[in-house]
């Protein structure tokens, strides 16, 4: 088929990978600017702009898709479909509707259950048990469009959305094609209007871990926010991010440290397994304790 591609960070790159791999033939690939990264605050490329490159296709990477030029431009590579997923840019309904067959979303999750900006991440927070990935149709409202495919995968009790993300990238890789193949004879399935909720952008202040909250909480975030933002706390007044942890058994006052990483809660303990100093790589947390001169409690919320 001919199609567009509309992505942005390392979630989308397998996608693209597996839509040049199954023979389609992408007459473009559209992604966010560069922006500012790094100590140097250069503008760097996405990585799908990278990836995109070095496969030889067009990039496009306008500010904006609102502007009736940007609309005849897309509408002018006269696609089949497009596929879209974590681009990161409202689609004017003018785009929605250039492709014969409409846009195709992938979102990380079992829809209505957490439309919206961060599902891997809210999902892990939350506790759910399972999510997946969903191929749907795009349409004006937030995630709410008919879903064509989805799949199912469980989540593991230790996993982080580190883990979930690149198992999920490479389901929603596998599954649009699949999706391609079959858009014919896919019957659309409208959402429920029960089971909607929506996974907000994740805010750093949501990220210093609260020892007095119970410790399967504790446990969700850490994994939840790894390895982006990162859930920290402040240890001997230096701070450091908490990148895998998991529940075990133990109990003291909030903060206390049971051995070796073992921290107690509001109920319950967490063994931290994996973290990262400032300005250095993340290790194993039996590693870190031969740098770090940890307390018997650690500061908290």
């Amino acid at each position: 088929m001919r199609l567009v591609f509309m992505g942005t960070p390392d979630f989308s790159v397998p996608v693209l990978d597996a839509l040049v791999a199954a023979g389609h033939e992408v007459v473009a690939v559209y992604c966010q600017p560069p922006r500012p990264a790094g100590r140097g605050k250069k503008d760097r490329p996405s990585p799908v702009q990278l990836r995109a490159e070095a496969l030889g296709l067009p990039v496009r990477c306008p500010v904006s898709l609102k502007g009736a030029e940007a609309q005849a431009d897309f509408a002018g590579l006269r696609a089949d479909v497009a596929v879209v997923v974590a681009y990161g840019l409202i689609l004017p309904q003018a785009v929605l509707d250039a492709p014969q067959h409409g846009c195709l979303n992938i979102h990380a999750s079992l829809l209505p259950r957490w439309r919206g900006a961060a599902p891997i991440h809210r999902a892990v927070m939350a506790g759910d048990t399972q999510t997946g990935v969903c191929i749907m149709q795009m349409e004006a409202g937030l995630d709410t469009g008919a879903v064509l495919l989805r799949e199912a995968t469980d989540i593991g009790p230790e996993e982080t959305t580190g883990d979930l993300h690149d198992r999920l990238s490479a389901m929603g890789a596998r599954l649009v094609v699949v999706a391609l193949d079959r858009l014919s004879d896919l019957m659309p399935q409208p959402q429920p209007d029960d089971g909607v909720t929506y996974a907000a952008k994740i805010d750093k202040a949501e990220a210093r871990v609260n020892w007095t909250q119970p410790a399967m909480q504790v446990d969700r975030l850490i994994r939840g926010l790894s390895p982006f933002p990162g859930a920290w706390c402040v240890v001997a007044g230096e701070r450091v991010k908490l990148l895998r942890s998991r529940l075990v058994d133990g109990a003291g006052a909030p903060g206390q440290v049971l051995g070796g990483f073992t921290i107690a809660s509001g109920n319950g303990a967490v063994e931290i397994t994996q973290v990262q100093r400032a300005g250095k790589r993340p290790m194993e947390a039996s590693e870190a304790l031969r740098g770090l001169n940890l307390p018997s409690m650690l500061d908290g919320d």
